[in-house]
């Protein structure tokens, strides 16, 4: 994956070790001998947005939940202070997506705590490019066949987060993530089993929302009068995947790499060929190559958030939410009918 690294340097574990013990502020109290603070609520400690959400929705009055994304920062460049390493090692249940964030899936290889899920491991990841999606001219449904052949042919030998160059954008397929979301509520029933009924209660909840919010944009984005998007970097891969779209990403997956002349040109040709009307940008990241490219090819331009973080600016105040403002924004782009 093309994402720039940011390895915890030396000097910083140290003084981590020198911090000793600290307690989670944000979680409020020390765990006791059954693994949950003094005010009774589980430690959960969560990379960033995605798995906040998942940790909160699932969890709800039973934990406390501490991100060490917060609001604003972009996720792929997170620099983990000493003190966040340090806390690391107090949590009850830590919940992370291996290969989003380099310097975080160091910390937490090396905090040693029991229940530490990858939720790249509770479902299936696949190899995407800067330009991604289903087959030129075929229906939802075709395209969806397509979709479950590949993965039957991948299934043997498959080893889940630790394949070179998979996308770990899973967040944004609502299919893929009611499976992390299984995944999550079965983690939180295995750390605090006196309240897995309401973990497993709140699970289906929340795996309904998100079949609801898979068949809105199944339907949304059935008819359109063209199937091809460009974002800024390629984060929609599974999404472009699951509903028939093309995705074309000005960048990688690194959304502050620099394209090459060659790649704008392919994209202002596809463009023209495709009957492309909007770049799409982001809000955590420059939106200065997609407006010079809007502008160059006279396209409009919108945002299509990949919920890496939810801050003032996002179109909605959680992931159902910025999702559907996603979706009402390819409607538009796509000329839905």
């Amino acid at each position: 994956m093309n994402v720039r690294r940011r390895l915890i340097s030396t000097t910083a574990l140290a003084a981590a070790s020198t911090l000793g013990i600290v307690t989670l502020s944000a979680c409020g109290g020390t765990s006791d001998a059954a693994g949950k603070s003094s005010d009774g609520k589980l430690d959960v400690v969560a990379s960033f947005y995605p798995v906040q959400y998942l940790a909160e929705q699932i969890g709800g009055g039973h934990v406390a939940v501490n991100t060490l994304t917060k609001p604003g920062v972009e996720p792929h460049d997170l620099e983990l202070k000493p003190k966040q390493i340090g806390e690391l090692g107090e949590a009850d249940v830590i919940l992370y997506l291996k290969g989003i964030q380099p310097a975080v899936d160091e910390a937490i290889a090396q905090a040693g705590v029991k229940n530490t899920v990858d939720a790249a491991t509770l479902t299936e990841l696949e190899a995407h490019g800067t330009g991604t999606g289903g087959h030129e001219g075929e229906t939802a449904e075709e395209h969806a066949e397509h979709a479950g052949e590949g993965h039957a042919e991948e299934e043997a030998g498959h080893d889940h987060g630790s394949e070179a160059g998979a996308d770990p954008h899973i967040w944004l397929d609502p299919v893929k993530y009611a499976e992390v979301a299984k995944g999550v509520g079965t983690a939180l029933e295995k750390a605090d089993p006196a309240h897995a009924a309401d973990y497993k209660q709140n699970t289906d909840a929340l795996v309904k929302k998100l079949g609801d919010l898979n068949t809105d944009f199944a339907n949304g984005l059935k008819n359109t009068t063209t199937k091809t998007f460009i974002t800024t970097h390629s984060a929609f891969g599974y999404l472009a995947e699951r509903y028939g779209l093309d995705q074309e990403g000005i960048s990688g997956m690194d959304p502050e790499s620099e394209p090459s002349p060659a790649r704008i040109k392919e994209l202002q040709d596809k463009a023209k060929k495709e009957k492309v009307t909007t770049v799409f940008f982001e809000t955590l990241a420059s939106d200065k190559t997609a407006k010079t490219l809007a502008s160059d090819t006279g396209l409009k331009t919108d945002v299509l958030d990949p919920l890496e973080g939810i801050t003032d600016t996002s179109k909605g105040d959680d992931y159902i939410e910025v999702m559907r403002s996603n979706l009402a924004a390819l409607q538009k782009a796509l000329g839905a009918k």
